[in-house]
């Protein structure tokens, strides 16, 4: 229950702060200018261990922004970003290539995507049987 209250407190203070400065633009007056004529692409990453969100004890958290340019706490924003148009924002089409040989421990990992693409609300949550294997089978969206 405590990872539970802690995995839910770092998602939530992770959201206001990506996603609180979207809401200003919904009080503006309808006179005003938009701020961008880009849709917003704010999302919340985080990797934690456990066999899914709502148990898992939450490691690490970034923030990444793609419209009108990639920035936010992603050490590879821009790479992150381009990864993420060329699969349409789909978290699920994101796969690496290659072959990689992992161990066949099971130390779940879980990978979480919460936010905003082009404008539309997006989640996303993956298991991973371990570090490895999650590293195999994404890129460098969750790559931090």
């Amino acid at each position: 229950m405590r990872n539970t209250a802690r995995w839910a407190a770092t998602l939530g203070l992770t959201a206001t702060a990506v996603c609180g400065p979207l809401t200003g633009a919904a009080l503006a007056a309808p006179s005003a200018a938009p701020a961008s004529l880009y849709a917003p692409s704010a999302l919340v990453l985080t990797v934690g261990h456990g066999p899914d969100a709502a148990t898992a004890t939450p490691e690490r958290a970034v923030t990444l922004t793609c419209a009108p340019t990639a920035s936010g706490t992603h050490p590879a924003a821009p790479d992150a970003c381009a990864e993420l148009r060329t699969v349409g924002g789909d978290f699920a089409a994101l796969t690496a290539g290659g072959d990689v040989l992992c161990t066949k421990e099971y130390n779940p990992v879980v990978v979480t995507a919460a936010g905003v693409w082009q404008g539309k609300r997006v989640t996303f949550e993956r298991t991973f049987a371990n570090e490895c294997v999650k590293n195999a089978a994404m890129t460098s969206v969750f790559a931090f």
